[in-house]
């Protein structure tokens, strides 16, 4: 069992995972934002590599990531710094971002140096199923990396039934079909989305993200999944002055 495994056997419920840009606010702090978000009680995280054009993406991580490749961030920096990582974090490290850069890159190559670099599973939304399915699930099974699919509101009972037997650590419920940034709107449809994911009791924890920014967003989206993700509102508090200081704070905010 990976990093991601062995967290899903040991704590089911109320997971707080944490996705920020690499490379943002400034180069050299991906590894220092993980840990003081290690320390600060989050329960596995997700860096994002940036691309130029991130489709799902809204405003703040649109800018994230423009600042980012500003600063000179590739996959490749992204590799150097992460050498560090498993020596100062031991939570589950997810990397998302898009397809191009990981084909530009070389996939089987992506993968290899991924695992030895101690990243636990990888989030590629634009990366269709098939495809995964019939070219590339030997290059993450054979480097024990975790492939994390995507669904929404819209995606049907057999496809999700299909992405289950997929899948060897958990599934991205988007709380939406819409961008990245905005708030957890609870309409009827997307509870009774919720509801029936839930009711099929698949065999892989479920974790919801797009619109999870406080408390009470957090709260309930655990009471439909495993746990959730925030993402746009913790790439905010990257933009402010004294972020790190503020790391501990903004966890317990969401938490407590």
């Amino acid at each position: 069992m990976n990093r991601l495994n062995q967290l899903f056997v040991s704590k089911k419920d109320n997971l707080l995972s944490i996705y920020y840009t690499a490379g943002y606010p400034a180069l050299n702090t991906t590894v220092d934002i993980a840990e003081a978000l290690e320390k600060a009680g989050v329960d596995f995280l997700e860096v994002g590599f940036p691309y130029s054009d991130p489709v799902a993406d809204g405003p703040t991580i649109q800018h994230s990531s423009e600042q980012a490749l500003e600063n000179g961030m590739t996959l490749n920096v992204l590799f150097e710094e992460l050498a560090e990582l498993r020596k100062r974090v031991t939570i589950p490290i997810l990397l998302m971002g898009y397809f191009n850069p990981i084909v530009q890159y070389g996939i089987e190559k992506f993968c290899k140096k991924a695992a030895e670099l101690g990243v636990d599973g990888i989030i590629v939304p634009d990366l269709p199923m098939y495809e995964y399915e019939a070219l590339y699930s030997a290059h993450f099974i054979n480097n024990n990396l975790s492939n994390i699919f995507l669904v929404t509101p819209q995606t049907s009972e057999a496809r999700i039934r299909k992405i289950d037997a997929l899948s060897n650590s958990f599934i991205y419920l988007l709380s939406s079909s819409s961008i990245t940034g905005g708030s957890l709107q609870l309409t009827n449809n997307i509870e009774d989305y919720y509801k029936r994911v839930k009711a099929m009791e698949l065999k892989n924890p479920t974790i919801i993200g797009f619109g999870i920014s406080d408390r009470a967003t957090f709260t309930k989206a655990c009471e439909y999944a495993n746990g959730a993700i925030v993402g746009s509102k913790f790439v905010k508090l990257l933009g402010e002055e004294d972020y790190m200081g503020k790391i501990p704070g903004f966890v317990e905010s969401i938490r407590s």
